[in-house]
């Protein structure tokens, strides 16, 4: 039986699709996202599938029903209507300057502009532009939009270290925003993504709508990959990884799980496997540390020294509370609610009261941050 063919690096659903790529089929929550609300905020660890799911959003907005043949949504939806889409990206960028910041929003605002005809009359002023954007849309088609923004802290959790730096982007950022409530009566349906939070009331105070669905029970699953998905539909792939490894079939299943499972989202989330790192294992036929081979973010490291964490608890798990770890990141007093935004840590159980306990997910996250964090403690302990 031929092994599929993941996705390495590819983001986009329509080349997924029409290059006959491996695709877990999430368009089952994806119907009933679109069909609950209008306005939905979800945060994820980077490279668990964000980008993914944006784009998948995208291609159902624009009607483009050739793209999901075979899949949950062909079934589920019956109307297929077309809307205007407006995506807007911060993934993949460094944004170090305001000029960066102002250079990229300026590029997806003149992009929109010359496909619908208009002309920019206010340079840096992004909510004006993005407001007449959508006004012109909406009076072109006598159909609703559709605003989908992926990754948009991006350019504040690239300034984390220079506040002066970040507020200024925060405010840049708050001017984007500030139109979409406002021009509620015409949108279709709004969805923002990101890794951490921040404060709605320093960036999304005129977003006081967004539902946010990053710790519902019934969008877990949205991204990364299930432990169901992964047992029922990668058989042929686990076996091949065992076969290289010298390993059982069973003994694959269970390393896998231990290098890569054990991401929780909310109190009845399912058991989620990081999908970057496993798609990686099982296309390369190793066992190897993928995700967090990726880089650790320095911020992260620091954070840990500042607030002098012993990393110890984090191995057996220790409780937290809702509050705890589930604060805007600006705000926070300790760095655990980035490492639990960021997939440093994760839910291992629940407990009554809005009381959790956290900890590692995998041996890849443990092993890697432990190391990550080696050579910070020995500095301190050679002082």
């Amino acid at each position: 039986m031929a092994l599929k063919r993941f996705p390495i690096g590819v983001q986009d659903f329509a080349v997924i699709r029409e290059d006959g790529k491996y695709y877990v089929d999430k368009t089952d929550l994806i119907y009933k996202l679109v069909k609950a609300d209008r306005y939905f905020f979800l945060s994820r660890p980077r490279r668990f599938g964000k980008s993914l799911l944006v784009s998948t959003l995208q291609y159902y907005f624009e009607g483009r029903k050739d793209l999901f043949t075979g899949l949950a949504m062909e079934k589920l939806e019956t109307e297929w209507k077309k809307y205007p889409v407006f995506k807007l990206s911060f993934a993949g960028n460094k944004f170090d300057t305001l000029e960066s910041l102002q250079i990229s929003l300026g590029n997806m605002m003149a992009a929109f502009e010359e496909l619908l005809g208009i002309k920019n009359m206010a340079k840096f002023e992004w909510g004006v532009r993005l407001g007449n954007i959508l006004q012109a849309a909406y009076n072109a088609t006598n159909t609703p939009p559709v605003v989908l923004v992926d990754e948009y802290d991006a350019p504040l959790l690239d300034s984390m270290e220079n506040p002066e730096l970040q507020l200024t982007l925060k405010n840049e950022m708050r001017k984007l925003f500030s139109p979409l409530k406002d021009l509620g009566g015409i949108l279709r349906f709004v969805f923002l993504t990101g890794i951490s939070k921040f404060s709605q009331l320093s960036i999304f105070s005129e977003l006081n709508n967004l539902k946010v669905i990053t710790m519902n029970d019934d969008y877990a699953a949205i991204c990364g990959i299930t432990k169901e998905e992964v047992l029922t539909q990668m058989q042929p792939e686990i076996q091949a990884l065992a076969d290289k490894n010298g390993l059982t079939y069973d003994g694959a299943c269970e390393a896998l799980q231990k290098q890569y499972d054990g991401y929780h989202f909310s109190k009845n989330s399912p058991d989620v496997f990081n999908p970057f790192s496993l798609i990686n294992s099982l296309s390369d036929g190793e066992l190897a540390n993928y995700w967090f081979s990726t880089g650790t973010p320095t911020i992260l490291t620091r954070l840990m020294r500042k607030y002098k964490v012993d990393p110890t608890p984090f191995d057996t798990g220790f409780e937290a509370t809702l509050d705890m770890f589930d604060a805007p990141t600006e705000t926070a007093k300790n760095p655990i609610p980035m490492l639990y935004q960021s997939g440093y840590l994760t839910i291992k159980s629940s407990k009554p009261g809005s009381r959790f306990v956290l900890g590692f997910p995998n041996d890849e996250v443990r092993l890697g941050f432990l190391k990550a964090l080696m050579p910070y403690y020995a500095a301190d302990f050679r002082r």
